[in-house]
């Protein structure tokens, strides 16, 4: 189904049309198919297995990233819009230079490759475990073949196809939650009003934390969430391109308010999912997967689905999962092409460049990017590593905080950054603001750092870029 939609979205796609979707892409289909964006593999399998630990408490987290979407909405959009931006990273250009542009452009780089190679092979991981080992297929092949088949349906029409394809794929993230619940509901004969009090009830639904010392202080949560959904969403260009293929700013705005109510739904399904799956374990004395002495909550979810609940519930497992994993890596390749052929290529100023040339150059860069993306999931899995692959995802927040500094300090203030600095200032305070986290517990009291890092480190370096900077003596950019 996804090439069929590949092949039709895709068959007169021109350079607008895979940068942007000829202005054309409708913004409920946008909104929907962003949950899938929002909600990686990884996600998929840790969140309901997360409730064990944390409860509920992972809305905290939610709740601020519905107020981040508003500010998305309300002041990035905007932005893009009237500058006509196809790469989001263009601003930093127009407002500072090519120096902070391509600095921007290399921590969007630098993350997502990273990134999404790290929750591929963390999906991939559980793929091969549960299904393609008991074919005989090695990991090499699974994950070629997972990154052939991206490569394949978004070669083409880039965002013209996208916007359809994660339409399409969240719609079977979502049914493979609703149909858990439900294979889960039917193991334990819940009607929907049982399997309301069940959740409501149960031991794991507790919501607020009130620890100051603690990540799960919900100050911390929330304000956190916050500053993750305007970094991670509102300065990635992964996010924001299909955001910029609409007809209009009024457009993208619908889109982002009504995906902010969405992404609240969606996760309370993914907690109460959560919350069943613990009830069923305890009632049928399921004996869960160990990690030592504790319980592997990612093994949870594809444990009890694949092989306690029966083949409906692991066939929906699969179809989630799958959705999940495509879902989450299509449009990284279509992302990182665009901020690489326009932030450092810069072929899109390129008068004297035929189009031909230009189409065979972006077709080049999207092929190398997959290979790229493939190495780096191989060599997770030669390192063999899940502490490695655990970091990865930990400091991955600390190369959005850059993007965080620099866009602040050009929305916020009329000065000129030392262009000279901005890489230096970009590496090394995310460097300190790491040993600050690791060292937190023994220098602070025992405080221990959350999502509120990403505040500190951003905020560190929007000061940083404040003392060094000098006087903008040519605005380039309204800040009406």
């Amino acid at each position: 189904m996804l090439l069929l939609i590949a092949w039709y979205t895709g068959r007169n796609a021109n350079e607008q049309g895979y940068f942007i979707g000829n202005k054309k892409s409708p913004w409920y289909a946008v909104a929907f198919g962003m949950i899938g964006d929002s909600l990686s593999g990884v996600t998929f399998i840790s969140v309901p297995g997360a409730v064990l630990l944390a409860h509920f408490g992972y809305m905290q987290l939610v709740f601020g990233y519905f107020f981040g979407y508003f500010v998305i909405s309300e002041i990035l959009l905007p932005l893009y819009y009237r500058l006509n931006l196809t790469s989001i990273y263009t601003y930093l250009q127009q407002r500072f230079g090519n120096v902070s542009q391509k600095t921007g452009s290399f921590f969007f780089l630098l993350s997502r490759i990273a990134g999404a190679g790290a929750r591929l092979f963390l999906a991939a991981g559980v793929m091969q475990m549960f299904v393609f080992d008991s074919f005989g297929i090695p990991f090499w092949l699974s994950v070629s073949i997972i990154i052939i088949l991206i490569l394949i349906y978004t070669y083409r029409g880039g965002i013209k196809t996208l916007v359809w394809t994660d339409a399409f794929q969240s719609s079977f993230l979502l049914l493979g939650v609703i149909l858990s619940i439900v294979a889960i509901s039917s193991a334990m004969h819940f009607n929907f009003g049982d399997m309301i009090s069940a959740v409501r009830h149960s031991e794991h639904t507790e919501l607020f934390f009130w620890d100051w010392k603690l990540k799960s202080f919900f100050p911390k949560q929330f304000l956190g969430g916050m500053f993750i959904a305007i970094t991670m969403s509102g300065l990635d260009q992964n996010m924001m391109q299909k955001n910029l293929s609409m007809e209009g700013s009024k457009y993208a705005t619908r889109n982002m308010r009504t995906f902010a109510f969405i992404v609240v739904a969606v996760n309370l399904l993914f907690l109460a999912l959560g919350a069943l799956l613990y009830i069923y374990a305890y009632s049928h004395n399921v004996s869960l997967p160990m990690n030592g002495e504790a319980v592997d909550t990612d093994k949870v979810f594809p444990f009890l689905a694949l092989e306690r609940l029966g083949t409906f519930a692991g066939l929906v497992f699969i179809i989630g999962l799958t959705a999940a994993t495509f879902n989450s890596a299509d449009s990284v390749l279509t992302a990182l092409t665009t901020s690489f052929y326009i932030d450092f290529l810069g072929m899109d100023k390129k008068e004297n460049v035929n189009a031909k040339r230009k189409n065979n150059i972006r077709h080049i860069i999207h092929v190398l990017f997959a290979v790229l993306l493939l190495f780096t999931i191989l060599l997770f899995e030669m390192m063999n590593k899940q502490a490695i692959i655990d970091t990865v995802l930990k400091v991955a927040t600390y190369t959005y905080a850059p993007l965080l500094g620099i866009f602040a300090f050009g929305i916020l203030t009329k000065r000129k950054t030392n262009e000279t600095l901005v890489p230096f200032i970009c590496l090394v305070i995310p460097a300190l603001c790491y040993l600050i986290d690791i060292n937190s517990k023994e220098w602070f009291g025992g405080y221990q750092f959350g999502n509120e890092m990403l505040i500190l480190n951003g905020g560190l370096i929007f000061l940083a870029l404040l003392f060094t900077s000098g006087k903008q003596t040519d605005i380039l950019i309204s800040h009406s």
